[in-house]
């Protein structure tokens, strides 16, 4: 699937899929460029679960990052990619997700 820009340049979407979590530094970054909740901030505990942040489970948490919260959101236009400072993040076109 590819589309054109504006003034009528070819543009292939590139969709969020996986991100890293041995990679992710959790700055929150890629979140607040992104407006449309693809990705959402959580909390790993000592045994390596993801768990929901809340003040109360503060001191179990060992490490924050970001996870997928609504893969199917992305309308894939990089701007979590081009924020990002850890490089944890992969995307693919429709097309390669497809094959």
């Amino acid at each position: 699937m590819s589309f054109q820009t504006r003034d009528g340049r070819d543009w292939t979407p590139q969709y969020l899929i996986t991100i890293d979590a041995k990679k992710c530094i959790g700055c929150g970054r890629c979140f607040k460029v992104c407006g449309r909740d693809v990705m959402t901030l959580k909390g790993i505990n000592e045994e390596g679960e993801l768990i929901d942040l809340d003040n109360d489970e503060d001191d179990e948490i060992e490490k924050k990052i970001m996870v997928l919260n609504d893969q199917g959101a992305c309308i894939g236009c990089g701007a979590c990619a081009r924020v990002c400072p850890a490089d944890c993040q992969t995307h693919v076109s429709a097309a390669a997700e497809a094959a």
